[in-house]
């Protein structure tokens, strides 16, 4: 969950460093550190509390010369987020450095292990044990740097992406990972390690993905890549896709906004190539791979976490409706924990933005240990799930830095839709006519986006009226009960008000107790299936008082008169109803959180992307 970069070569290392960690802040904010390796093999060491801005101000006009450095910005979990606790952390003899992301399990067995053998440490990190278990090998067994790595990581339970330096020699320099993501640059004669590849793409585009298991050692200018048992494996270097302006802010006032924004270009780019008209057909190699067992397939499994999930839960929807097979949606870190009944007729899709959600690779290997064909929907391109699966598809929707999921989670339901379209036809549920509907249907998607962003004053006008509200309730039926959830999360995840989503027929069974003229109810209530319903429940809420914000079809002077506020949206297929309806809640949210002062980029306790449990 932290963030890691790593450089060595001939620049100034202190800025490439500190400029990366700004760019990885989204993935860790309680603290953030520096190490830097001169040529006179002297370690300088860094740390602060807060943000990088924070580290920048305590390192001040320090010197901070050197070619090798590395630095951490982190999500505090073992140890609170204080100097003491902040990375880079120190071996006990100083001669060893360690910036680290994830948790070493069995690092209290290890702590008490090497305390008794008269190491003392002076943080509460799992991240100090480490360095210190380290060090402990290098001075007792006849090895090299890199040998007493290799041993060490043999003992290590957990997951794992670490750079070490050593003040022995400032022209080395090793990373390793286990579960946890990795990404080596490669430039003239200098090197990049990262979490991902957004501190990277600046200087270079080409990069080697870590696997699991595996030790990068750059030496003297040249980068070796490793097993833990010394295997040596071949550097295979990829390019990024994306260009250094995709993570910019571009004159927005922050990320979130900017990507809300982006999303008629990152849903077009999601079925840009994979849609053909004339034909009325959807290309998708993933799916096409498996045509036969679709035809026959049993069941479809969702599994993902957060976003994903919701994103998930849409695609239920989809893949019972247009191509008539049954759906289970789970929570990635429950269904790993769980017995769950799979087999290899089942077919599992798990949906992850960074492809490195360690629940869900954890139920991905759950589920290929017990012979299910498994499915990756990834935004991130060479990242640990698509490696995991069967098959997949990204979702194009390029490098998304606001913590709290916007593009992502339209892109990953318009990779759904097409999954299941494709399924469809494949399994002979839709007719030629109606998959032409739904295929014109999906590409004026885009355009119809673009006309509710040209809402956004009208909803910031709405934001300022509620913006001081305690709790938010949100309810939809049918395609509409996934958008209710995501709308509901996006609101608490930045702006800290609780928010709950709701089946609007589920509101008799419980939460209508808590509807008073404090209480604001977002409801989704366009023109589509089950509106009589929905339009039933708002009466019921406005019975007890409450204040109805309703998201309507555009036309609809019905609900004019009964709800308090009314955001149109363009009609389309109920099937691209979470596209549309999803855009007006993430800028209700954006705003209200906005005027309440929070960090919506940065919210409290939360990271991009979960890589530890």
């Amino acid at each position: 969950m932290c963030g890691i970069v790593a450089y060595i070569g001939h620049r100034d290392a202190c800025p490439i460093v500190l400029k990366g960690l700004k760019r990885l802040e989204y993935r860790g904010y309680d603290s953030a550190g520096v190490a830097l390796l001169d040529g006179n093999k002297e370690m300088k060491v860094y740390k602060k509390t807060g943000k990088v801005v924070d580290l920048e101000n305590e390192i001040g006009n320090r010197d901070t010369s050197a070619f090798t450095g590395m630095g951490h910005t982190r999500w505090a979990t073992h140890g609170a987020p204080n100097d003491v606790n902040a990375h880079p952390h120190l071996s006990g003899d100083g001669e060893f450095a360690i910036i680290h992301n994830g948790i070493i399990e069995n690092y209290a067995a290890l702590k008490a292990m090497l305390s008794s053998r008269g190491h003392i440490f002076k943080s509460e990190t799992d991240t100090e044990v480490l360095i210190h278990l380290i060090e402990e090998v290098f001075k007792n067994n006849p090895v090299s740097f890199e040998e007493a790595v290799r041993m060490s990581l043999t003992q290590v339970v957990g997951a794992y992406a670490i750079v070490i330096l050593s003040k022995k020699d400032p022209n080395y320099l090793i990373g390793a990972k286990k579960g946890s993501p990795m990404v080596i640059g490669v430039g003239e004669n200098e090197y990049f390690i990262a979490s991902d590849a957004t501190p990277i793409v600046e200087y270079t585009r080409n990069v080697v993905y870590l696997n699991d298991g595996e030790i990068a050692i750059v030496d003297n200018k040249e980068l070796t890549i490793k097993t833990i048992d010394n295997t040596v494996k071949p550097a295979y270097i990829t390019e990024i896709e994306f260009n250094l302006e995709n993570i910019e802010k571009g004159g927005y006032e922050h990320f979130m906004l900017k990507e809300i924004y982006e999303q008629p270009r990152s849903i077009m780019d999601s079925f840009r190539g994979r849609i053909h008209l004339p034909d009325a057909r959807i290309t998708m190699a993933g799916i096409d791979k498996f045509e036969d067992k679709i035809k026959n397939i049993n069941r479809i499994v969702i599994i993902g976490c957060g976003t994903s999930w919701h994103a998930g839960l849409v695609g239920e929807y989809l893949f019972e409706d247009l191509a008539r097979i049954p759906v289970e949606v789970e929570y990635a870190s429950e269904f790993r924990y769980r017995n769950p009944v799979i087999n290899e007729n089942d077919f599992v899709i798990a949906i992850s933005q960074s492809g490195e959600t360690a629940d869900t690779l954890a139920a991905i290997e759950m589920a290929k240990q017990r012979g299910a064909t498994i499915f990756g929907v990834c935004n991130v391109v060479g990242s640990s799930i698509p490696r995991a699966t069967d098959a997949g598809a990204y979702t194009h929707a390029g490098p998304e830095i606001g913590v709290a999921s916007t593009k992502a989670f339209t892109a990953q339901v318009t990779a759904l839709a097409l999954m299941a379209l494709s399924m469809a036809q494949k399994r002979g549920t839709i007719t030629s006519q109606r998959m032409r509907e739904l295929l014109i249907d999906l590409e004026t998607v885009p355009e119809k986006i673009e006309r509710v962003l040209k809402t956004n004053e009208q909803i910031k006008e709405l934001a300022d009226t509620y913006k001081d509200a305690k709790n938010f309730l949100y309810l939809g039926r049918g395609y509409g009960f996934p958008v209710a959830l995501e709308g509901a999360l996006k609101l608490k995840e930045i702006s800290y008000i609780h928010a709950e989503g709701y089946p609007a027929a589920e509101m008799k069974h419980g939460p209508i107790a808590l509807i008073d003229e404090e209480m604001p109810v977002v409801v989704i209530a366009t023109q589509h299936s089950n509106y009589e319903k929905v339009v039933s429940n708002i009466q019921e809420v406005k019975a007890r008082k409450g204040k109805i914000i309703a998201i309507a079809t555009e036309g609809d002077t019905h609900l004019k008169d009964m709800a308090d506020h009314v955001i149109y949206i363009p009609h389309s297929e109920e099937i691209m109803l979470p596209l549309i309806a999803t855009v007006p809640l993430q800028l209700l949210s954006y705003h209200i959180a906005v005027m309440r002062g929070c960090n919506v980029d940065q919210p409290r306790n939360l990271a991009k992307s979960v890589t530890v449990e």
